[in-house]
């Protein structure tokens, strides 16, 4: 299922990639007013735990809040149209209005590292870097990776009133931290 997704998501002939401003919580909605018009827009997800109400959840979630990138052939598409196409806010384009392509080599790597629905960020963890949490009750803490085993299970220091509490978790619920 990976390598028809990625095969689905592979760019042909002068397309490339492109980045749509959509409007607040309205990535899914952009992505399928946009496929419904025949573009192919894909929108990198991650597993994020909420709360609310003293209630924790886990969902699904943009991994760029507000962003989603779609394939475009500049000279055979009608790309003026995804600017009115609901959910978006606006193509990013240079002053004179013409569209700015993303680097190539970054939305592709985004597709390797997706098993057909999540983005998994966990590749290339070390020990000693400083990590995110993305779910459970610690989501959006910053620890220190302490240790990786080969199961997936990682053990991440927190700073917790002024000491170092040893959380473990499944390597799956980090994400590198800027």
């Amino acid at each position: 299922m990976v390598q028809a997704d990625c095969r689905s998501q592979a760019l042909t002939g002068n397309e490339r990639w492109f980045l749509v401003h959509t409007q607040p919580k309205s990535e899914w909605k952009a992505k399928l007013h946009l496929g419904a018009q025949g573009f192919r827009p894909y929108l990198p997800q991650i597993q994020k735990t909420i709360r609310h109400a003293r209630k924790l959840s886990t969902v699904r979630a943009p991994l760029f809040p507000r962003y989603l990138f779609v394939a475009l052939d500049l000279e055979r598409d009608r790309w003026l149209s995804v600017r009115s196409t609901i959910g978006v806010s606006r193509l990013c384009t240079t002053q004179d209005g013409r569209p700015v392509p993303v680097p190539i080599g970054i939305v592709e790597s985004l597709i390797v590292r997706s098993d057909g629905s999540v983005t998994r960020m966990d590749a290339g963890l070390v020990k000693g870097q400083q990590v995110r949490i993305l779910s459970g009750p610690f989501v959006d803490f910053i620890g220190t990776l302490e240790r990786l085993d080969g199961a997936g299970r990682v053990q991440v220091l927190l700073k917790l009133m002024g000491t170092a509490v040893p959380v473990s978790l499944h390597r799956s619920a980090l994400l590198p931290a800027a």
